[in-house]
């Protein structure tokens, strides 16, 4: 992976050339990873990770929009997290709740449509609500499609859906026979997403952890040695450019 790293970064500078055109991925995810660890190398609390962490998702939003990326997926709250502290899970979904009640109407007028997906009844009822509040005055935006997953957890999302197709063949509604991919997607939370063509990490950790693991079959994966805090323009036109010189076959053969 250090020869993907030096890639990377070389791209960062080929990214930037005035006047060059490198095709974008309609749909980038983002596994945004790294925001303890920046805190701990500055002697700060991890809460102040997490701020930083949310400023990096103004600039990813902000690169998206640039770029003409279509749709971004964040996953900013895993089902796995609820496991923390709880003074630090007190500390995340307050900066949820904040970012709710302050960032919309910003994300609004930028034209971004927000959409949320994961076991969104785990959290607060006020926070529940603050989330299909942003859902509903945003939903004729057309600039970017934002996709935040929280409390999500890949493996719940698989076995939910595989529940609900199982109730629907049950109730004689449903030919078992018939059940392909396109039923089973179009089950799923992700319904009316189109897969990712692009997964990043931060942080140099090199997993999906949990994190749209059937939607991230033909997905590119790129892990960045960076911590998620320090995210910003150029490491996302580095990922692009990086992207767009990859040859994607979808298990077929090289053209």
């Amino acid at each position: 992976m250090a020869a993907m790293a030096g890639a990377v970064r070389t791209a960062a500078v080929r990214g930037e050339q005035p006047g060059e055109i490198v095709p974008a991925p309609v749909h980038v995810a983002i596994i945004m990873d790294g925001n303890g660890r920046w805190a701990a190398a500055r002697g700060l609390p991890r809460v102040a990770g997490h701020r930083a962490g949310a400023q990096a998702v103004r600039r990813a939003i902000e690169a998206a929009i640039r770029h003409d990326v279509q749709w971004l997926t964040l996953y900013a709250f895993s089902s796995e997290n609820w496991r923390r502290p709880a003074g630090e899970v007190r500390d995340l979904t307050g900066l949820l709740r904040h970012y709710l009640r302050h960032e919309v109407a910003e994300l609004a007028a930028q034209g971004v449509r927000l959409r949320f997906i994961g076991e969104l009844t785990r959290f607060d009822a006020d926070i529940q609500a603050e989330l299909l509040r942003a859902e509903r005055e945003t939903a004729a935006n057309t600039r970017l499609n934002l996709v935040i997953a929280l409390s999500y957890g890949a493996r719940a999302e698989i076995i939910d859906t595989a529940r609900r197709i199982a109730a629907v063949v049950q109730a004689g509604r449903l030919d078992p026979a018939t059940i392909d991919e396109a039923v089973f997607a179009a089950a799923m939370a992700t319904a009316g997403i189109p897969d990712p063509d692009l997964i990043l990490r931060t942080s140099g950790e090199q997993r999906l952890s949990n994190f749209l693991l059937w939607q991230a079959a033909y997905a590119e994966l790129m892990f960045l040695d960076v911590l998620w805090p320090e995210f910003g323009e150029s490491h996302f036109a580095a990922a692009l450019a990086e992207f767009a010189r990859r040859e994607r076959r979808f298990g077929a053969r090289p053209g």
